[in-house]
């Protein structure tokens, strides 16, 4: 495609909102200057399950400051669900303090309104709860798998004939793989400002999907859309945990109804583990099987996790081995079990970054078994048509991911034999896996404002679109200079307000290519439109500046939209990418240390590879945690969180991190999206944690199929036979 300034997609920019960053001058959810102004805090239940029989608010309410205190018995009446488990998705309605009933520890009971921050924390503290508790709650899912059930009929897939393909097989394997619980836990904790105006809703709110947040809280209030408005200019971070609308907004929205102010509600990094959603648990039993050459003949992968008691989440575990590679003989199953835990959600690559551990584990085992190199494996069994529905790739790149990232990492001088590569009291080992996640590709509308001021034309770009930290304004401004053909300096991106044309908002890794294949639509409509008024041919080079003065206007405004085509339709549309690591591991203690990592992506075109570098060293980071630290524990007894703090919920920090190559391969997939750009972002996590475990056989010949992989772990782990010790 013909562009009328070439230079600017593709460039490594510093961020166009940086500056207002460090100053502070970019507002997130509590920071804005609301006038009158007053806070809430929730209140959490101290048990698992079971019922509200009492609840004295007598002592909170005395005390200077309180406003309200909201519970079930004085709450606004909500619209509830119709089903008992209803699938939770970004426009999921979010009723809170509807009924008597406890459901999980910490589901909120309550929430005390007072005039400062303070006064709402130390009230919170007063109110007094009796509760008749069940003392039985379900939050055991290995003790509870005879009540799993399957949730839809997406929920499991098949080809071929599994059982024939495993009695093909010359070599066969089954194992099961676990991953715990994690929490997303980004910088910037939830929070929103809500207020009512006439009958009309305002809330500054962090929000991925500002559009599908509006249709919940007019959804959840009754109320007609087109009196919600959502603001969430600056996102600090969601991984999938701002999705959808939790039950912190909906009851800030009730309280400022309740107290005719507007109203701040925060939640405490304590309660974003019991009130925001979370990874669940994965039990994951694969099966696989192949030939002496490595054909492979069979693959299962079968995933019992949990969902909460009232709403329904399946983290799609499988999806990666329906389509990764050719095999004939495939077969793969989600189940659920209710437990009395908070509802799941979409936590970074949901489903790839879980499934790709244990399939990509799965894979490296059965190279060993073979005595097969594990990138030969793969490639052996590479495909450029999906096998999960026949459809073609748009493109493939995964073979050049692990051909090439092979030599960046000096692969061949890997050694196969585990155990055999030492130096002092450390063991070192070498890991490899592939990495898929779908590009997806939505229907985003736009609009571009252009004001000429003398020979100069300063552009304004407008959508509802979000940031979250990974640099929507600075590719859209990229794009739009781009294809108006003016400095980026001269292009200003307004976004995150519900009052703006609709997009999908951030998530999914839809965002770069549908945003800026919108942004580019609007521009394209401008100029062409501009040249119509005045039948200069499409083709005829005019600067901006002197179209517009052409059509003697100072002020011109233009709207586009973009979706994915018919031909987008017929084709599968992925990312692909491949993982190396290096890690050394002390034979005595457990204790391991990543040494090395190169990750190799083909994501179409790069708009920025600074930013972009950004979102693979964020989702490397995230591998690492899964790999080596992240996990939520349940008390055993009582069912609440053990670990509710980053003093024992522990992420990767600096020093926990290798030296990282990242590499970015060229690719022009144009059925993609006319600009050819892919997602990357959940590309970055996924199988990540899969070439660190391999890495770990490769050192001490144990197999580590239990997330996350703790020095305990490692040295209670027996070596895997037929390994000389």
């Amino acid at each position: 495609m013909k562009t009328l300034n070439e230079s600017a997609t593709g460039k490594a920019i510093d961020r166009v909102e940086g500056h207002l960053k460090v100053t502070g001058m970019a507002k997130y959810a509590s920071e804005f200057p609301i006038k009158d102004k007053v806070y809430g805090q929730g209140l959490n239940s101290t048990i698992a399950k079971g019922e509200i029989v009492s609840i004295d608010t007598s002592e909170a309410e005395k005390l200077p400051g309180v406003l309200k205190i909201i519970t079930y018995k004085n709450a606004e009446k909500l619209k509830t669900f119709d089903n008992k488990m209803t699938e939770v998705s970004t426009t999921t309605i979010a009723p809170v303090l509807q009924t008597n009933m406890v459901h999980f520890y910490g589901e909120y009971v309550g929430l005390v309104v007072a005039e400062t921050f303070e006064q709402a924390q130390y009230a919170a503290r007063l109110v007094k709860f009796k509760y008749k508790k069940d003392a039985n709650p379900a939050i055991h899912l290995e003790k509870l798998r005879a009540k799993a059930y399957k949730p839809n009929d997406k929920s499991d897939y098949s080809r071929g004939d599994l059982k024939a393909g495993l009695a093909a097989a010359d070599e066969r394997l089954e194992v099961t793989y676990n991953t715990p619980i994690e929490h997303h836990h980004p910088m910037e904790m939830h929070a929103v400002i809500a207020s009512w105006d006439n009958g009309k809703v305002i809330a500054y709110a962090s929000q991925q999907i500002v559009n599908d947040a509006t249709i919940a809280i007019s959804d959840t209030f009754q109320i007609p859309k087109k009196d919600v408005r959502v603001v969430a200019a600056y996102v600090g971070g969601g991984f999938g945990s701002k999705l959808n609308v939790e039950r912190h907004v909906i009851m800030a929205v009730m309280a400022a109804k309740m107290v005719g102010k507007p109203v701040q509600v925060t939640v405490t990094r304590q309660q974003m583990f019991t009130n925001t959603s979370l990874r669940q648990h994965n039990e994951q039993k694969m099966k696989v099987g192949a030939k002496k050459d490595g054909t492979l003949t069979a693959l299962s992968h079968e995933t019992l996790s949990h969902t909460s008691p009232t709403l329904e989440f399946q983290e799609a575990c499988g999806l990666g081995t329906q389509m990764l590679y050719k095999v004939p003989n495939n077969f793969v199953t989600h189940r659920l079990v209710p437990l009395n835990i908070q509802t799941p959600f979409a936590m970074r690559a949901p489903g790839e970054a879980t499934g790709s551990f244990a399939l990509e584990s799965a894979m490296d085992e059965m190279a060993w078994k073979l005595r097969m190199d594990p990138i030969d494996f793969r490639v052996k069994n590479d495909t450029q048509t999906d096998p999960s529905n026949n459809k073609p790739f748009s493109s493939r790149l995964l073979v050049e991911c692990l051909r090439i990232g092979a030599e960046k990492f000096g692969w061949k001088d890997r050694k196969t034999e585990p155990r055999s590569n030492k130096k002092g009291n450390w063991l070192i080992g070498h890991g490899v896996s592939a990495a898929a996640r779908s590009a997806p590709y939505l229907k985003t509308n736009s609009k571009v404002i252009l004001v000429l001021e003398g020979d100069r034309v300063n552009a304004t770009v407008q959508m509802d679109a979000t940031d979250i930290g990974t640099g929507s304004y600075t590719i859209i401004a990229q794009t739009a200079s781009e294809y108006l053909g003016i400095p980026v300096e001269q292009v200003k991106v307004e976004l995150g307000d519900s009052n703006f044309p609709v997009t999908p908002g951030s998530g999914g890794s839809w965002g770069a290519a549908s945003f800026c294949n919108g942004a580019m639509a609007a521009c394209v409509n401008a100029i062409k439109t501009l040249k119509q008024n005045r039948n200069i041919k499409e083709e005829e080079e005019v600067e901006l500046a002197d179209l517009m003065k052409k059509n003697q206007l100072t002020k011109f405004e233009a709207e586009g939209s973009a979706g994915p085509s018919k031909e987008f339709d017929e084709h599968s549309v992925y990312s692909f990418g491949a993982n190396f690591s290096e890690v050394w591991v002390d034979k005595d203690t457990g204790m391991f240390r990543i040494k090395r990592m190169v990750n190799v992506g083909a994501a179409g075109k790069i708009l920025n590879p600074k930013t972009a570098y950004g979102q693979i060293i964020g989702g490397l980071t995230m591998g690492v945690g899964m790999a080596q630290a992240e996990q939520t524990r349940i008390e055993p007894n009582f069912g609440n969180f053990i670990t509710r703090s980053f003093a024992d919920y522990h992420v990767p920090v600096n020093l926990d991190m290798a030296n990282i190559n990242v590499v970015f391969l060229p690719e022009d997939d144009k059925i993609a999206n006319k600009m050819g750009v892919k997602g990357i972002g959940e590309l970055g996590i996924t199988s990540v944690a899969a070439s660190i475990a391999n890495a770990i056989f490769n050192a001490t010949g144990k197999r580590m199929r239990d997330l996350p992989i703790t020095p305990e772990k490692l040295i209670e782990a027996k070596i895997e036979p037929g390994i000389n010790i």
